[in-house]
């Protein structure tokens, strides 16, 4: 019998035998894996959407019971590149052209007094949502890097300048870098604050800047940690500078969690510049993303994502103005005092206090960006209103969203159901070319809507002839 040593030909085939029985491991685990993300793409079957869209907008949307289930409904579009030429289509009246293309996962936007666009080129951070090994959280997580999320994130804000007004920017230039995962941005002062995932930021800034190297001062810690389930945070500036206003999306979908992983999120917070103190404005919000403020009434309005998993039909998101101290209902009710069936213990005091929001933005359309409009330059049908930019579903059966709509307002509030603005961004054969998030009106009026799976910033403007028609 041969005594084969550690260095002799004869102890290899036995670690190959080894790294191949691993391999087969690692094979089996994965088709495991997969077994289970076909399980819950055929659970879509029968969670169907029974209520037509339409009728989950509103400021009375329809809310049938809801439809709990041990698997989620999945479907959702797997991202693939704008073809040569191509874009989405814009509402009869109006034009698009792409503003910058080329971009790193361009999410969120703000427009600087001279007219220079900035971009939130940014991803989720890299360590996020650590909970543990979850098989669905895992197939989740892979089938949202099919949907083109997820990727390491350039943690970079961009600034794109017009030069010759032809509406195209010719100058890109890196303003701002080695972020951690930044999303709101806003001006006031002399001073650019960016909302990091984990802090928000002030740096100076100079009318002109096409790059800042100074360091950011850090003006507060925001709610992040190893479990960061919605990691973007906006910000935006009170109308007299004093104080900003901070978005913090919850740490779960309904409080599964537990509630302490929910400390300081769920709602907006108030800082006050002078003295450096922070407050909790409104809660119960679960992921509250565009912040704006409503030129007629001066309220500040916010638009919100709300919860997962509780049938295609359920829950809508929304958008609504924000009250001073308002508690909107989560984790315990949805849209006023709805009850959700999964949080225990239940909490009817609290829902009976939950505020009814304004405006239902459609199950599961993932309403992100939030912007009003400023003047005529669109066309009178799109004066007096709101641009909402809805990222799309993936808990719903069929799709919503993955459009941008106009909500028209007369004397401060929503007045009439939502107009198509942008759609086209699903393809054939279960793709999206792109998905719109960000939303922003540009110095001349026009509507500019950031694409981050198309890479692009799209620029929205009235047609030409349009003007000479009565």
């Amino acid at each position: 019998m041969s005594t084969a040593g550690p260095g002799s030909g004869q102890g290899r085939p036995r670690r190959r035998g080894e790294a191949g029985a691993l391999r087969d491991s690692a094979r089996c685990a994965r088709c495991a894996l997969w077994v289970f993300a076909a399980t819950l793409l055929a659970a879509c079957a029968d969670a169907r959407a029974t209520v037509p869209i339409a009728r989950g907008y509103g400021p009375d949307p329809v809310l049938p019971p809801p439809r709990e289930s041990v698997l989620p409904s999945v479907h959702i579009a797997r991202a693939d590149p704008w073809p040569e030429g191509g874009g989405p289509t814009a509402a009869p009246g109006l034009a698009v052209r792409a503003f910058a293309a080329g971009l790193d996962h361009p999410r969120w936007l703000h427009v600087l007094p001279n007219g220079d666009v900035l971009v939130a080129e940014t991803d989720a951070p890299a360590r996020h949502d650590e909970t543990g090994f979850d098989p669905k959280a895992w197939v989740m997580k892979a089938v949202m890097g099919r949907a083109g999320a997820g990727r390491p994130s350039a943690n970079r804000i961009t600034l794109l300048r017009d030069r010759d007004g032809d509406g195209v920017a010719e100058l890109r230039s890196t303003l701002l870098e080695g972020l951690n995962s930044p999303f709101g941005m806003t001006l006031s002062r002399g001073r650019l604050y960016v909302a990091d995932t984990d802090a928000l930021l002030a740096f100076p800034y100079w009318t002109g800047d096409t790059r800042i190297t100074a360091p950011g001062v850090r003006i507060a810690d925001l709610p992040a940690g190893p479990i960061n389930h919605h990691w973007t945070k906006d910000v935006i500036a009170s109308p007299d500078g004093r104080g900003l206003y901070v978005t913090v999306g919850s740490n779960s979908n309904a409080g599964e969690n537990g509630l302490e992983a929910e400390a300081g999120r769920a709602g907006i917070l108030e800082i006050d510049l002078a003295t450096g103190s922070i407050r909790q404005f409104a809660s119960g919000l679960r992921n509250p993303n565009g912040l704006a403020w409503q030129p007629d009434s001066g309220a500040l309005w916010v638009a919100v994502n709300e919860r997962d998993e509780l049938g295609s039909d359920l829950v809508p998101d929304y958008m609504t103005h924000v009250r001073d101290g308002g508690f909107y209902g989560w984790p315990w009710s949805y849209y006023g005092a709805h009850p959700d069936p999964r949080v225990e213990p239940a909490r009817p005091d609290l829902a009976a206090k939950a505020i009814v929001p304004d405006y239902a933005l459609g199950p599961h359309t993932a309403s992100l960006g939030l912007a009003f409009a400023k003047g005529g330059a669109l066309g009178p049908a799109y004066r007096d209103g709101a641009f909402v930019g809805q990222h799309g579903s993936w808990n719903r059966l069929p799709r919503s969203g993955y459009k941008v709509i106009f909500v028209p307002f007369a004397n401060g509030a929503p007045a009439g159901p939502p107009r198509d603005v942008l759609t086209g961004f699903l393809g054939a054969e279960d793709t999206a070319h792109g998905r719109p998030v960000g939303v922003a009106i540009d110095r001349q009026g026009a509507l500019l809507v950031a694409d981050d799976v198309g890479g692009r910033v799209w620029r929205v403007t009235r047609a030409t002839g349009e003007e000479e028609r009565p």
